[in-house]
């Protein structure tokens, strides 16, 4: 018999309209996210959707697991570094796909618009701000 990942032993489909959208509290009030699959606060895969409105920003931060985006819509602005630095920005269309190694730092910044992403990853999820002021867990 073959052992299923957790949230991956039955045959079923998400719809977007039922994707429920929550604060986190590692993001900014006005972002959100929704988790599609599985459980990003323990071991093991999980699917999440990160939406951020347009003019947001996420601070410099890493994550501890590698992480594969893909968008879904808008434009994702990422840029790779400790500091935000808007000429390191790349923009991505809906279906790119970003592989994001493991500790690596970077920033985010809905430049054109609300954009939304798909995060493919092993949990727990993580996220450390390079500049703990920018943490809204710290507020």
């Amino acid at each position: 018999m073959r052992t299923h990942q957790p949230d991956q032993d039955v045959f079923r489909s998400i719809a977007s309209e039922d994707i429920v959208w929550k604060q986190f509290p590692a993001f900014p009030p006005s972002a959100r996210l929704a988790v599609v699959v599985g459980d990003p606060m323990k071991p093991g895969p999980y699917v999440v959707r990160v939406k951020l409105p347009g003019g947001q920003k996420l601070m410099p931060h890493r994550h501890e697991e590698d992480r594969i985006y893909t968008v879904i819509s808008g434009v994702f602005y990422i840029g790779h570094g400790e500091t935000f630095d808007e000429n390191e920005l790349q923009a991505y269309a809906p279906g790119s796909v970003v592989v994001l190694p493991g500790g690596t730092p970077h920033f985010h910044w809905a430049k054109s618009g609300e954009y939304v992403t798909q995060v493919t990853a092993l949990g727990p999820i993580t996220l450390e701000y390079i500049d703990p002021r920018n943490d809204p867990r710290n507020s």
